[in-house]
């Protein structure tokens, strides 16, 4: 019942499927994950999650109803796993390297979002809330080029994409 992934990403400004289901712009990068969290539920149109259902989220945040984190202290890097004899050696191993294949999904459509918005590889010269506004428009962009175009020149991974085939691993375990 997982919906989608729930991740950061820092897009410099001078003072942030395929597609984007919600997007909190305008904050600062040193803001914290639960504050980001928060505020994005807070509001009249926010971040709505589903009965039944729940978003997977990184470390930075906590494990709250409908949020799922990976479990701390334990190997959670695709890294971590790949190799001779590194497989996972009980269920809490097991369920970080899912969840950490699973999250890796958020990390290659950032990827190809700041590729295809180039614009986003340096802080732009225009004021913040025109930068705020730019991110929201190059989301709204984006999912729109995820669904109309056939022949998108951004394929499902992009050269940044930290490559999980070296796992050597029954494809059936990572379902």
């Amino acid at each position: 019942d997982c919906i989608v992934t729930i991740d950061e990403t820092h897009i410099p400004t001078t003072v942030p499927g395929q597609e984007f289901i919600y997007v909190l712009s305008g904050w600062e990068g040193s803001a914290h994950d639960s504050r980001l969290l928060n505020d994005a539920l807070s509001r009249r149109n926010g971040l709505h999650v589903p009965q039944g259902k729940y978003f997977l989220v990184d470390c930075g945040f906590a494990n709250r109803r409908q949020f799922l984190a990976p479990l701390c202290g334990v190997r959670y890097h695709l890294k971590d796993f790949g190799g001779q004899g590194r497989h996972p050696r009980n269920a809490s191993e097991l369920f970080n390297l899912r969840h950490a294949s699973l999250r890796n999904v958020i990390e290659r459509i950032f990827g190809i979002f700041k590729s295809r918005f180039t614009i986003f590889k340096i802080a732009p010269p225009f004021t913040f809330q025109t930068q705020a506004e730019l991110v929201l428009v190059c989301a709204g962009l984006h999912n729109f080029l995820q669904k109309e175009c056939r022949s998108d020149e951004f394929p499902a991974e992009y050269e940044g994409d930290q490559d999980s085939s070296h796992l050597d691993m029954e494809e059936e375990n990572l379902e």
